[in-house]
């Protein structure tokens, strides 16, 4: 059986979203692959914006599972950009909730609990994305949010 998946990765200004068929082994089959910018401006009607184009993009399209990546503490402490990232993570969490289940995932756990490599080397491994990807061309700023829906299939 066939479901629909999103991945989402949060920055501090936006969101990747990629839209996939995940079957339950094979690879999984990209039906969009879109960047999200937040609003310029008042940040509580862009994070508002933000919420109702995820909620109603999770009930139009059929989502069953939403898989976002966790946050994750840096070594050289919080930063502006991290914590407002941390906002949005949040808005997208609540927003995507409202029509499936969400997983949050690091990408420790991606390293520890998938495959034999760190994250980051499947990141950088274009025959892997090859072998796990087909359907409409995935930009390779996305495939973060892409390891994310393999890594929990």
């Amino acid at each position: 059986m066939t479901d629909r998946w999103l991945g989402v990765h949060v920055s501090g200004d936006g969101l990747i979203v990629v839209d996939a068929e995940v079957p339950d082994d094979g690879p999984i089959v990209i039906v969009a692959d879109e960047s999200w910018k937040l609003e310029k401006g008042d940040r509580p009607e862009a994070f508002q914006t933000i919420y109702r184009r995820l909620s109603d993009y999770v009930r139009d399209k059929g989502v069953v599972k939403a898989v976002i990546k966790e946050s994750a503490a840096n070594a050289r402490g919080m930063g502006l950009a991290h914590l407002q990232a941390a906002e949005l993570r949040g808005v997208a969490i609540c927003a995507l909730a409202c029509g499936c289940p969400v997983e949050q995932v690091s990408k420790a756990r991606i390293s520890k609990g998938f495959g034999k490599r760190k994250a980051d080397d499947y990141l950088k491994d274009n025959d892997f994305w090859k072998e796990n990807v087909d359907g409409v061309a995935m930009r390779s700023g996305s495939r973060e949010a892409a390891l994310l829906i393999l890594a929990t299939r």
